[in-house]
Formats: C-alpha cells, sequence, structure tokens
C-alpha cells in the first residue's frame, strides 16, 4: 500500500492504494520554471513573435487596455503585471493611459477586492479597473457577424485604446482546443449573445480539446476577434505555467502567431501517453480555485474520462466551496433528468448554463462519476453523479459496485488546468 495526497480546496486529501495496481501517476513532463519572471516577461515583449519589440510599437502618450483573466483562471496577472505595467511607464505611457478590463465572459461579476488580488495591489492602486458584464447591451459594440452567423458584440471599454493587451495563461480547452490568445476578448470580452451563439457550436463533433482546425468554435472565436481587430493594435502576452503554478514559459507578439506557437508547446508539456485505460481514475482538479464550483470542475472531467474505460468510474477530489456555480446549470439538470433529454433542449435552444449541464452529462455515457466534495449531496444526484461522499476511500468502496473487486487506477493529481492531455496507445 503506498500513500497519494492530493489537493483539495484550500487544503488536500490523503488516501492509500495497492501500488501494484497503479498503471500510472499521470504527471506533466519535467520542464523547469522560469527563475526570474521579470526578466523573461522583459525578453518575452522585447522579442516576440510575429511582432516588432514592444518600444517600436508602443509611442510616448499612447492608450493602453489590458485584458486580464477573472478569478476562476490561474494566471498569476500580479506577477507579471507589474512588470508590464512599469515597462509601459517607462516607454512614456503615464498611469493615468492604461486600464484593465477583466474577461469574465459569461461568469459573475468580479470585486474590487478580487480585481486587486488578481493584478496586485500596486497596480489595482494605479489604474482604472472595469468588469466586463455580458449582460449589460450598453457596454458593447457591434462590429459585424460572423460567417456562421455570430453577432460580434465587443465591450466598448477594448475598442477605444491605441493598443490592447491580451493577457493570461494557456492550457487545453474541453470544447475551443486551447484557452488563451482570442479567448480573451471573444468569450472574454463578448456580449451574452455572442458568447451564446459561438458556443452552441460545442456540440459538434470536430469541436474538442486540443484541435484548432475544423473545430467551428475555435475558428468562429478566430473569425470573430478578427472582425475587432481589424485596423487595431492587439499584442499578446500569454503564459504557461505548471502544476505547482509555476510559470514554464512566456509568450507575446501577434496574437495569432504567438498563440500557436505557445500552443505547440502546451501539447510538448501537457501531452501524456498512457498505455491503457483504467478501471477507475482518481483525480484532483488541482484545488482552489480549479475546483471552486462544479462549473470549472467539469474541465477535469473532460481530462479525467480520456484516462477512463468505458463503463469504469472516474472518483473526482473536488470541493466545490461556491456549489455549482450556475443555477441554470442546476435547474437544466433537474429538469431534465437525463443526458440525452439535456441533449436534445440544447440542440432544440442552445443557453449558457444549460451547456454545462450538457458538458457534465454526457461524459456519465463513458464512465461513472463519484465526487469527493463538499457539494450539497441531493444537488450531487440532481447533477446526475453517481455519488458524494467526505473521503477517497468511501469513494473507492462505492466504485467497487461497478468495476469488482480488483481495479487497475490511474491517478490525476494536478488540476483541471494542468492535467495533461491524454493518448491511449
Amino acid at each position: 500500500m503506498k500513500t497519494y495526497t492530493f489537493p483539495y480546496g484550500h487544503g488536500t486529501k490523503s488516501f492509500s492504494l495497492d501500488e501494484s495496481r497503479l498503471i500510472r501517476e499521470v504527471e506533466m513532463p519535467s520542464v523547469a520554471p522560469l527563475t526570474d519572471v521579470k526578466q523573461a516577461v522583459l525578453d518575452a515583449i522585447y522579442h516576440p513573435i510575429g511582432q516588432e519589440p514592444i518600444d517600436k510599437i508602443i509611442k510616448p502618450g499612447d492608450t493602453i487596455t489590458f485584458i486580464c483573466n477573472d478569478p476562476t483562471r490561474v494566471a498569476n496577472s500580479f506577477d507579471f503585471m507589474p512588470v508590464l505595467v512599469n515597462e509601459m511607464n517607462r516607454l512614456g505611457v503615464p498611469d493615468e493611459n492604461m486600464q484593465i478590463v477583466f474577461s469574465l465572459g459569461t461568469h459573475r461579476l468580479m470585486t474590487k477586492e478580487e480585481m486587486a488580488e488578481g493584478v496586485g495591489d500596486e497596480v489595482a492602486s494605479r489604474l482604472r479597473m472595469y468588469n466586463s458584464d455580458c449582460n449589460v447591451p450598453g457596454d458593447f459594440e457591434y462590429f459585424g457577424t460572423t460567417s456562421r452567423f455570430t453577432p460580434v458584440l465587443i465591450n466598448k471599454h477594448i475598442c477605444h485604446s491605441d493598443h490592447v493587451i491580451l493577457t493570461g495563461t494557456i492550457v487545453h480547452h474541453y470544447f475551443s482546443g486551447y484557452g488563451g490568445g482570442r479567448k480573451a476578448v471573444l468569450p472574454g470580452c463578448a456580449a451574452m449573445e455572442t458568447v451564446r451563439h459561438n458556443h452552441s457550436f460545442m456540440m459538434d463533433p470536430h469541436a474538442g480539446l486540443g484541435r484548432t482546425t475544423g473545430n467551428p468554435v475555435y475558428e468562429d472565436q478566430m473569425e470573430g476577434v478578427a472582425l475587432w481587430a481589424k485596423g487595431r493594435s492587439v499584442i499578446l502576452f500569454n503564459a504557461i505555467l505548471d502544476a505547482e503554478h509555476r510559470f514554464l514559459r512566456m509568450f507575446a507578439g501577434d496574437y495569432v502567431k504567438a498563440h500557436q506557437e505557445a500552443c505547440r508547446f502546451v501539447d510538448q508539456v501537457y501531452g501524456v501517453e498512457i498505455p491503457r485505460q483504467a478501471d477507475i481514475t482518481i483525480a484532483s482538479c488541482g484545488g482552489y480555485p480549479k475546483d471552486i464550483n462544479v462549473y470549472q470542475m467539469q474541465k477535469t472531467m473532460d481530462n479525467a474520462v480520456l484516462a477512463t474505460r468505458q463503463g469504469g468510474v472516474v472518483i473526482l477530489l473536488a470541493e466545490c466551496e461556491e456549489g455549482s456555480g450556475s443555477k441554470v446549470l442546476e435547474d437544466t439538470c433537474r429538469t431534465f433528468g437525463s443526458a440525452d433529454a439535456i441533449e436534445a433542449k440544447l440542440r432544440e435552444r442552445f443557453v449558457i448554463g444549460a451547456n454545462k449541464a450538457y458538458a457534465i452529462t454526457r461524459l456519465t455515457r463513458k464512465a461513472h462519476f463519484i465526487l469527493v466534495t463538499g457539494l450539497d449531496r441531493q444537488l450531487a444526484k440532481d447533477m446526475l453523479f453517481d455519488g458524494a461522499v467526505d473521503t477517497v476511500e468511501e469513494a473507492l468502496a462505492l466504485a467497487g459496485s461497478y468495476v469488482g473487486d480488483n481495479p487497475e487506477y490511474i491517478l490525476m493529481p494536478t488540476g483541471s488546468l494542468t492535467v495533461p492531455l491524454l493518448k491511449s496507445e
């Protein structure tokens, strides 16, 4: 027997397994983290991909809007934002000419305290900061319609600066291929109808994790952002983090070319092959904030199910201190009660929030999901999970009813935003 300790909420959960039954403990390939974050930021913006160095682009007196992540996505913005802001000062851009817009997409609004925590107290005290609230129609400007009929409505706060700098991190995304890049704008700073229409393509079989070419969600986002970006100075600054939230690499430059190169690096550090799928996969979301709610937890579900055989079990450690994260998600599950009924309803009329109900329940067609969680037990049942318990030991006992007494395991300790892309041989 060997004891393992996985992240859970703000703490950990420990459990013991027969090590001889372990197929693999999935870990990211070893890549040394950056040791000098400030220098890495400066190196990235002065040696960009597909674009001139930052001092050839930024002129004294220019205006700049930074787009930053909300709390549901780990970005460590508080590390790089002071460096970027101070460098803009050095290039002749005063604080009053800069602002930050938080790319919430359809997520809840951030408080001033959360904003300050996100970018650091120093930057927060110096720059104007705004939420992009998808539900305020007057906050959005129209830039046309994509070939897939998505109306491109973008937050006005990112439409009138000399330069827009897209910040954030890149990981695999379960239906739009990869995070980062264009997603800071669409869906991050887009109106609800824009997000709703774009995300409806997640039901297309070509939409998926690690896919760009032929992925209708990704292609529609790229087309929509291109309509907004036409004639505009758009600069990418994206980072790649490891499981411990340490910086591995930083990419800057053209928002298309730099992102493409960053995605290739993501495949290298997050792509792990497994010899076979497991009877039981035990996965952690990686702790807070990646297990803040079911809405975020779902990303780990998508990764873990890749490691699990048909009819197997995923045991998922996810505290979910904020519950489901979406009343629409809850109501959809309660109203329709099955994966098939939820899918049929979404194909009839795609609704944000309800799409998460589909994203979650469709996975139950392959595997049973047992949560180690603080989530309300009835709510977990309503969302079609096969169990919600306090400990991994309880989950293992319950899993035995589905896979028998001698299961093989895969362990995935590193989280929804850092779990590797799994490929069976």
